[in-house]
């Protein structure tokens, strides 16, 4: 697919004047649906924002590349606008965006469209390209711009290559006729793998023509890997260089020197970063079975040990949420498409539609404490983990002891799942270095024999020993909530939903949300009430307060204050993170604040919630639905006004 296919001169616009960044997402939302790529263009600009609100996309030097992949678009688009004032797109090198590229992705169909979108950001980091687009005076001139850059580059590939000595595959040739070595691979990915991920390989590349030392990259898109690295090429390369913001397959690069950057840094230091390369000061990488390594900017520090088993949490959580979400919504549903007056013991399965939906719910819900120890044991050894992990998280839930090999005597739950997790990946770690001495002609027997059989035996059996303490502690903090009175879960809900707003996403916040989850498992809703509640009024005290008090805002911010209503009521705590960036020390406690008086008030009126996301959307599902929504209500107003006594007027 070519790129000027995804381009309609319907969604070109030149010359634009703006005088903001939303007013230019607003003229590209609605170039885009001229277009005809959308199917609903306030979901669509929604996924935008939403977007923005975790990071500009501005890349700096006057390009910005706004990008969502939500369910609103009906085709793959793009749309297209030059700004020649520019406009202030919050780019990390302070530059005014004059060219401004919107891309429109459909969620969950095939992506073939990404081989054209890989192409217009390859092209967006050559010389002249920009400039010749910014200068375009019509939109057909515009339009022949990209053609000509992408026939010259892509369909007379072949031939540049042989006029300059290279293969097909792009690889120098020497004079034998046989390829020669990279002296640098790098390795090139972004989370959504549509722009960023192919100009950070293409800027490495091109820095290594320019210095003269060959460089390879492999992209590692939405679509899959492309331009992958050999293994005749990891072996003959001086070093590697990952510019990654996901993880990557790493355990092919044990013993060589390795940089280990954020995607950014192969965009805008590609420079640097060939340099460094071939400085012979890069420190050597030993794969001890994680399986992303460490992350370091161009001054080289890694992650801290906390950091580290954060992230294998989080890979964990990340993984579950999907069938603790879906499992929770679908018994949520279960209870209220019954009729509680059939059988009371039976609530929930009275009817066959409640049936069918509980005994569904139930089954993705179980799935919970095995997927999140497969993923958190994964993260840390990698595939070898994974089966130990899931394995692991069984016998956990399973409740499985020595002196009682059928399980269900104890109640391991979340914790034991947990340790489980952990202990799989770090058993695999040893497993991997105890076993390196074995015999090179053995080594084919490890991933497919040893690792399995060995790696789920020693979990299984340290998960059992362990699930006796696990059960205690889990019995015991149940015990607990259980026998607080009032004034003791009231405080409750008002920590867990201060937690909430605390850092807006970040380990504060996923603490009190996997703290809830692991609740719901163990059947007490109100916790997750009250966690759900306190994410909820962050961004709706953001929204009110631009509301009502304008002057403490700008222009700028109470446009994006409007976004935070979608967002808090949808339970995207994210929403409020720019506002708390700016303003640190007045948004996050009064935030703070509104969220603990919301958990407590939750608690306070027995409200009740069985689905761990969804916001407002699932509110039939809520117990007590009036009560929370009052809780959420007086929450965000009491954060609004404190936010509005802390924050002085715009003119001040």
């Amino acid at each position: 697919m070519r790129i000027t296919e995804l381009l309609k001169p319907e969604s070109i616009a030149l010359g634009v004047k703006v005088s903001t960044k939303e007013e230019a997402i607003d003229c590209l939302t609605g170039l885009m649906e001229q277009g005809g790529r959308l199917n609903d263009r306030a979901g669509y600009k929604e996924g935008i924002l939403a977007r923005e609100a975790l990071g500009s996309t501005a890349i700096g030097e006057g390009i910005a590349i706004p990008h969502a992949k939500v369910a609103a678009v009906k085709e793959p688009g793009l749309a297209a606008i030059t700004v020649p004032d520019g406009v202030d797109y919050e780019a990390f090198d302070g530059s005014l965006a004059n060219l401004i590229f919107m891309i429109a992705a459909p969620e969950g169909e095939a992506d073939t469209h990404l081989e054209a979108l890989s192409k217009l950001s390859t092209l967006l980091m050559n010389p002249g390209f920009k400039e010749a687009l910014i200068a375009a005076k019509t939109k057909e001139e515009f339009l022949k711009v990209i053609d000509d850059a992408e026939s010259a580059r892509y369909e007379k590939k072949e031939e540049k290559d042989a006029a300059d000595g290279t293969d097909t595959a792009g690889a120098a040739v020497q004079d034998s006729g046989k390829p020669a070595a990279y002296r640098v691979l790098a390795v090139t990915a972004c989370p959504t793998g549509i722009a960023h991920t192919f100009m950070a390989a293409e800027n490495l590349e091109n820095m290594g023509k320019k210095l003269g030392i060959p460089v390879k990259a492999e992209t590692n898109g939405s679509a899959g890997a492309d331009n992958v690295l050999t293994a005749e090429e990891i072996k003959n390369a001086e070093c590697i260089i990952i510019a990654a913001d996901k993880n990557v397959e790493m355990a092919r690069f044990d013993g060589k020197s390795l940089i280990q950057v954020p995607v950014s840094e192969g965009i805008h230091h590609g420079e640097e970063l060939v340099k460094r390369a071939v400085s012979g000061t890069v420190p050597v990488y030993h794969h001890s079975g994680a399986a992303g390594g460490q992350s370091e900017s161009l001054s080289g520090s890694g992650d801290s040990v906390g950091r580290t088993i954060y992230k294998h949490l989080m890979n964990g959580v990340s993984h579950m949420l999907p069938f603790v979400i879906g499992g929770g919504i679908l018994i949520a549903l279960a209870f209220l498409f019954d009729n509680y007056e059939i059988d009371p013991a039976n609530f929930g399965k009275n009817t066959p539609l409640a049936a069918y939906l509980k005994t569904i719910g139930e089954q993705a819900f179980g799935l919970m404490l095995p997927v999140l120890a497969g993923y958190i044991a994964m993260s840390i050894a990698d595939r070898p983990g994974l089966a130990a992990g899931f394995v692991g998280g069984l016998v956990a839930k399973g409740g499985i002891t020595f002196a009682n090999p059928a399980g269900g005597d104890v109640n391991a739950g979340f914790l034991g799942a947990l340790f489980a997790g952990f202990a799989a990946g770090y058993i695999l770690v040893g497993l991997r270095k105890l076993l390196s001495r074995l015999p090179k002609s053995l080594e084919g027997i490890k991933p497919v024999l040893l690792y399995p059989v060995l790696g789920v035996f020693l979990t299984a059996a340290v998960t059992t020993f362990i699930n006796p303490y696990m059960g205690m502690i889990n019995d015991g903090l149940t015990s607990v909530l259980d026998s607080m009175g009032g004034a003791s879960r009231v405080m409750l809900g008002m920590v867990v939903a201060g937690m909430m707003s605390v850092d807006m996403g970040g380990p504060v916040n996923k603490a009190a949300y996997v703290f809830g989850t692991a609740q719901l498992a163990e059947g007490n809703f109100e916790v997750m009430a009250a966690v759900m509640a306190g994410g909820m009024v962050p961004p709706l005290v953001i929204a009110l307060c631009s509301t009502f008090f304008r002057k403490k805002f700008t222009e700028k911010e109470r446009q994006s204050g409007l976004v935070n209503y979608i967002m808090g009521l949808s339970f995207i705590t994210e929403g409020v993170i720019p506002f708390a960036a700016q303003d640190p020390l007045r948004v996050i406690p009064s935030c703070v604040a509104g969220s603990a008086i919301a958990g407590g008030l939750s608690m306070f009126l027995g409200c009740t919630l069985r689905a761990p996301h969804g916001g407002l959307f699932v509110l039939p599902t809520i117990g007590n639905p009036l009560g929370y929504l009052a809780a959420v209500l007086i929450g965000s107003v009491v954060g609004c006004i404190i936010l509005a006594v802390l924050k002085k007027n715009i003119e001040e």
